[in-house]
């Protein structure tokens, strides 16, 4: 594929934490728009105990898709599927490095986390956990959001204020409600008068799953 059709092909990706190859669990941290890949890698130190590969993947021109994450979903492509392939390339990866996807944790911010949820519902499996930190599934919001498959209760937080500029408080419930009835085990957590950005409540979540999944057997 070109360029101009698979615009995240080759991007860099950037890392801390564990080496890879001596992990027992890896964290995928998606950046929102306009932002790098090094910049959500600083969140590691904060959440990540020994053991934890943090991956963080770098979008073209930092944006995974031009327009609204509620916008029909031919006006993001070809970006959309070009982004979603990219977290899938790297999945594959880690697990070519021998950690299998339920050690794998899915951590986005904002037009990350959108992307973070897109990804695990339409690759619905076991994965060692899913974090939205505003952001919510993709999509318009006069169509059913609908996807196939089992997520075999894997941990899902969602963290978002009640008056995000960006992600509307509805669209976060219906992820909420979506992952759920996937089989996901859901902590909703909604924040008042909190704006965009992340706190240390959400932090603390974080950091708690990540410890369980590295203290589990692999």
């Amino acid at each position: 594929m070109s360029a101009s059709t698979d615009p995240h092909a080759d991007q860099p990706i950037y890392s801390t934490g564990t080496p890879l190859d001596e992990a027992s669990a890896v964290m995928i941290l998606i950046h929102g728009r306009g932002a790098t890949a090094q910049s959500i890698l600083r969140l590691a130190g904060d959440v990540a105990p020994d053991g934890v590969a943090c991956l963080a993947p770098q979008a073209s021109h930092r944006t995974w898709y031009p327009q609204s994450f509620l916008a029909p979903i031919e006006k993001n492509e070809p970006y959309l599927t070009s982004a979603l392939g990219a977290v899938d390339a790297l999945i594959r990866t880690i697990e070519e490095a021998g950690v299998a996807r339920n050690r794998v944790v899915l951590l986005g911010f904002s037009q990350g986390a959108c992307l973070a949820c897109e990804y695990a519902a339409r690759h619905a499996e076991r994965y060692g956990g899913i974090v939205a930190l505003s952001g919510g599934l993709i999509g318009p919001e006069d169509e059913p959001l609908s996807y196939d498959g089992d997520l075999e209760g894997t941990p899902a937080f969602l963290g978002c204020s009640d008056q995000d500029p960006h992600i509307p408080l509805e669209r976060v419930q219906e992820t909420a409600e979506v992952l759920r009835e996937m089989g996901a085990d859901v902590d909703r957590r909604i924040y008042p008068g909190m704006g965009h950005t992340t706190n240390d409540d959400e932090l603390r979540a974080v950091r708690d799953m990540l410890t369980t999944l590295v203290s589990a057997p692999a």
